[in-house]
């Protein structure tokens, strides 16, 4: 663009600091195209992190794999190859914390990646503060932030603390959303099929239309049961619906006073207030027109949900799940729901048994094990996961402990009482009405102790690191006794919205 003179003034605006080197390819580039003058500024923003809720961001959207799980725990992983990850993930955190204007205090577990980005995102701040003439967060931006008077709590959790959270069915609307659809940066694209056509050929289904919805923060509905169980969310769009409805003659009538035919609602806008009744018509349709939108979506996004929900029995698998994390006895054994063809995908049965296998306190006898194995490849598995699995637990040092999911089984409240009415849209004959218990998963249970500052074996000895002491002094002891109020979790390795929606109830 320089070369070209294609702009008469170049605001140049990077997501990250840009490194020096990178600095001077440009300024030879200018120099080169005599346009120096013409690049009026240089900005490093610190936005390389995207924030998906008031209270949820992620890393690396454009390539998730840089980062993920995976990507860290590869067996054939080299040292320069764990740099880069460590050092993307703590660009980005560090990105976070110059737009949140705070300097935290982190805690990490030992010996695990976490620790390396929090020694790393350590450095970082304390390079920046010890800049007194670059500082990031002196002057105008730390009295900005939200946190002037007390500083936020980082808390760097590594994902092997616990794999089986992010391998478990949900039974939460944001969450089944996450896991059974295809949602994405808070769009979620629907396939909707319309019918049947006849043909020559005999019936065919008709070419299926993709649609997408946002989800987002305006939507009422969303907002308010994103984390409640599915089948609550299937009431409240019913008793949406129903209330629309006794709206929706009003709606007719409103458009008929304004001279609307049919769905012309581009015309509401075009027409003049002159009347009384004009002037409310105007003001409740837009009103009750989003209120119908909002119905509409859901009762597309929740009956997709249902959809898989009663084609792979999630239900069964949720609560099959949660009763072995619990420990609690189970009513079938896991041989029979890995063998019954009408009971989920091969990937499933394969998150199912991996669970049951990381739950356990002792593994499974070679017997066993041959057994479940015979019965997860007849039902077309693929065993990869099973062998990851099997090594990891035998490297961990925390297969000793088993991490404990409280005691947790989700009550069934009898089949659903209003949904099932025939007037319902959603058909959940079938389906279990399960209840979530409110317990905290492991790494709420760690934030937990964390922020009450309590005594804990579980984090007794997590690494302390305040980036503000002027020597960094490697210890787990804070000096700070006082409980926190704010806390940021970040999850090395993947975080899910099961975790997130269990640290937002930890918080009610």
């Amino acid at each position: 663009d320089l070369r070209n003179q294609l702009y008469e003034s170049y605001y140049l605006n990077f997501i990250s600091a840009i490194s020096r080197s990178k600095l001077e390819d440009i300024a030879n580039a200018a120099i080169g195209a005599n346009a120096v003058t013409q690049v009026a500024k240089v900005f490093d923003q610190y936005l390389n992190f995207i924030t998906l809720e008031d209270d949820m961001f992620v890393l690396c959207n454009q390539n998730k794999e840089l980062v993920s799980y995976r990507a860290i725990n590869r067996p054939d992983i080299t040292d320069t190859e764990m740099e880069t990850i460590m050092d993307t993930i703590v660009d980005s955190l560090f990105c976070f914390f110059v737009t949140l204007g705070a300097i935290p205090i982190i805690r990490c577990s030992r010996g695990t990646a976490a620790e390396m980005v929090a020694v790393k995102l350590d450095k970082k701040l304390r390079e920046n503060l010890r800049d007194a003439r670059n500082s990031l967060f002196t002057g105008d931006t730390l009295g900005a932030g939200q946190f002037s008077f007390q500083r936020p709590l980082l808390v760097l959790v590594d994902r092997n603390i616990d794999l089986a959270t992010p391998l478990h069915h949900t039974w939460t609307y944001q969450a089944l959303v996450h896991d059974v659809l295809d949602f994405h940066l808070n769009r979620v694209n629907l396939e909707e099929s319309t019918g049947m056509e006849s043909s020559p050929a005999g019936a065919r289904p008709k070419k299926k239309n993709k649609k997408s919805y946002d989800l987002t923060a305006s939507d009422k509905f969303w907002q308010k049961h994103k984390g409640s169980p599915f089948p609550e969310v299937a009431e409240s769009v019913q008793q949406e619906l129903e209330s629309y409805r006794a709206q929706e003659d009003e709606v007719k009538r409103l458009k008929s006073i304004m001279g609307i035919e049919g769905e012309d609602e581009g015309a509401i806008s075009m027409l003049s207030d002159n009347t009384a009744k004009l002037t409310s018509a105007v003001s409740s349709l837009p009103e009750l027109l989003e209120k119908k939108r909002l119905i509409d979506l859901h009762t597309n996004v929740a009956t997709a949900v249902l959809e898989h929900i009663k084609s792979r029995k999630l239900d069964v698998y949720f609560e099959y799940e949660e009763k072995i994390m619990s420990k609690s006895t189970l009513d079938k054994s896991l041989l029979d729901m890995i063998s019954d063809p009408d009971a989920g995908t091969p990937e499933d049965k394969m998150r199912l048994f991996l669970i049951y296998y990381i739950s356990s306190a002792q593994a499974p006898s070679e017997v066993d094990l041959e057994q479940y194995k015979k019965a997860l490849m007849d039902a077309g598995c693929n065993l990869a996961p099973l062998s990851y699995i099997k090594q990891w637990k035998a490297f961990t040092k925390m297969a000793s402990a088993p991490t404990s999911y409280g005691n947790t089984t989700p009550k069934p409240l009898g089949l659903f009482s209003r949904v099932m009415n025939t007037g319902s849209q959603f058909v959940m004959e079938g389906v279990k009405n399960l209840v979530l218990k409110q317990q905290n998963l492991p790494v709420t249970r760690i934030l937990d102790n964390l922020m009450e500052m309590k005594s804990n074996p579980e984090t007794d000895d997590y690494r302390y690191f305040d980036p503000k002491m002027l020597r960094g002094s490697d210890s787990s002891v804070p000096r700070n006794k006082n409980p926190f109020q704010e806390a940021i979790v970040f999850v090395v390795g993947g975080g899910n919205y099961i975790e997130y929606q269990n640290l937002i109830d930890y918080i009610k």
